[in-house]
């Protein structure tokens, strides 16, 4: 099993996907945004920022906006993207960030922290950079898919697990940790953070028809990430 995505390996595919793709473009982003709400003039912080699609939509909103990844290919496809436009470094979730204390108002996390085993370090650096009341905005997957997608798995035991994807018909390995529901919610609370909400959206009725598989058409939303909104308490 692998023990870490190394997004480094298929960064260009991956970032062509995000772009156009039902769960990135016309599901996860648009719920980070709506949560979001108006950001002119807030300063904001891209926690895994990729290639910077979520970096652009807030600076579009007149936010000031600095975003890191562990990934320098993902970054060098950001600062493609974005230019001078945003503060873009190489930094890893999990380990000290490179930015002073009270820096920021706002962090968005977008389907990053299932990437790590233990959050406890993540939160309190997080913590750390945003100013007192600051807002923490998260993208995790969904607690309910790891035994969906693995029958006869344990919902109740944090697990590392690996799935076979594919970028731009080229295959890949995402692993991530499974934790059940009430960790989640204790590991952001034992955090200094206050739950604002908790969310399970549709995705955007403007979402082409060929993004979206028939068996969805019907429906008005789905199961496949969880969202919070937080603030620093």
């Amino acid at each position: 099993m692998s023990t870490e995505s190394n997004y480094d390996d298929f960064a260009q595919d991956y970032s062509a996907e995000n772009e156009t793709s039902l769960l990135n473009a016309y599901y996860e982003r648009p719920a980070m945004l709506e949560l979001a709400g108006e950001v002119a003039g807030h300063r904001i912080l891209d926690i895994g920022c990729g290639a910077g699609p979520l970096t652009e939509q807030l600076l579009h909103r007149g936010a000031n906006v600095s975003g890191f990844d562990a990934s320098s290919a993902m970054i060098d496809l950001a600062q493609e993207r974005l230019g001078v436009q945003a503060d873009l470094k190489i930094a890893r979730l999990g380990e000290s960030l490179p930015y002073p204390d009270d820096s920021f108002d706002d962090a968005m996390a977008s389907l990053v922290f299932h990437y790590l085993p233990d959050w406890s370090f993540a939160l309190a650096e997080v913590r750390r950079v945003l100013k007192p009341g600051g807002r923490l905005i998260l993208s995790v997957n969904h607690p309910i898919l790891y035994p969906f997608n693995h029958p006869g798995t344990d919902y109740f035991k944090l697990t590392q697990y690996t799935d076979d994807v594919t970028f731009g018909g080229k295959p890949a390995q995402l692993t991530y940790w499974h934790r059940p529901l009430h960790e989640t919610m204790s590991a952001l609370l034992d955090g200094g953070f206050t739950i604002d909400r908790v969310w399970e959206p549709p995705y955007v009725k403007d979402a082409p028809t060929e993004a979206v598989p028939e068996q969805l058409r019907e429906r008005d939303a789905f199961l496949s990430f969880l969202f919070f909104a937080l603030h620093a308490s």
